[in-house]
């Protein structure tokens, strides 16, 4: 059944504040997109919902929907995978636990990075770069931050080509859950599982239908189909993927930090027809247009 998208709404369910690796604040992030006219918006942090009471004060002030969001760490078959987490219980206690493990990781990768940074010579780096992060566990984006203000790098851009994108040294694997035990943890605190950005994990067609079909087998619900950096031709083959595997379809701009016209809050394509909107689905955040 063809589900049209309702064109008066502007839902962006995947992006990031400074509680992870983005480079604003919740109330920041949230006024922003407010001016960019987004009308329901999930903030996916990594591995935290730190960020979520100050995000949810922000969208009330700006009339926005704010939907439950996090973004999950996992590993396919040695590949680093993100699971995007959707309308789930925020304070479910078995889930709370399980971010506090992925929060002790995150720590220990965010000090790796650190010490193979360490002969650039920059005084407190890690420090710095908790400071830039809030106080919360600092991500490559923070890491950069640090070395345009010690004069290391130009620019954050300069930052990830010479030291922190991938393959560089500052490029930190770090040790993440299985793909179906992330999936578990969303499905049992009563959300809905959604496969992140899929061709951003650089898997050749036939690993990425391989992962799609493992993720819907483990209990994954949904796949994004829309998100940035994507190209019409990466648009269709999600949504062949979308209709095999039987999965509901989301979209998100993955937004990071301001002056990436690429990747804007509220930018992201429209999804092909056919296709069941994740949105339709959820509980605690009825979207308005959404079947009842």
């Amino acid at each position: 059944m063809t589900i049209p998208q309702d064109p008066v709404l502007c839902i962006d369910l995947h992006c990031h504040s400074t509680a992870s690796d983005g480079a604003l604040t919740p109330t920041e992030l949230v006024v922003r997109a407010a001016a960019k006219k987004v009308t329901h918006l999930a903030l996916t942090d990594h591995d935290t919902v730190s960020g979520f009471a100050e995000a949810e004060s922000a969208a009330k002030a700006n009339d926005i929907v704010l939907i439950p969001g996090i973004e999950l760490s996992c590993l396919w078959r040695s590949h680093t995978i993100h699971i995007v987490g959707l309308d789930f219980d925020i304070d479910d206690a078995d889930f709370l636990a399980a971010l506090e493990q992925q929060n002790r990781n995150r720590w220990a990768r965010a000090g790796m990075i650190a010490d193979r940074l360490s002969k650039l010579a920059v005084p407190d780096l890690l420090e710095r770069a908790t400071a830039e992060s809030g106080g919360d566990v600092p991500g490559r984006p923070h890491f950069a931050k640090v070395m345009v203000e010690a004069g290391i790098v130009k620019n954050a851009a300069q930052a990830f080509k010479r030291y922190l994108g991938s393959g560089k040294v500052g490029d930190v694997k770090a040790f993440w859950p299985e793909l179906q035990d992330v999936v578990q943890w969303i499905n049992s605190a009563g959300g809905l599982a959604v496969l992140a950005h899929p061709r951003k994990y650089q898997l050749t067609a036939t690993k990425l239908r391989d992962l799609t079909a493992d993720f819907r087998r483990a209990g994954g619900q949904a796949i994004e189909v829309s998100t940035s950096g994507q190209s019409s031709g990466d648009l269709g083959f999600l949504a062949e993927l979308c209709v095999r595997e039987k999965l509901l379809a989301s979209q998100g701009s993955d937004f990071h930090f301001p002056g990436a016209p690429w990747c804007e809050l509220g930018r992201i394509m429209k999804m092909p027809d056919g296709l069941e909107p994740v949105w339709h689905h959820f509980r605690q955040v009825p979207v308005v247009g959404a079947p009842v």
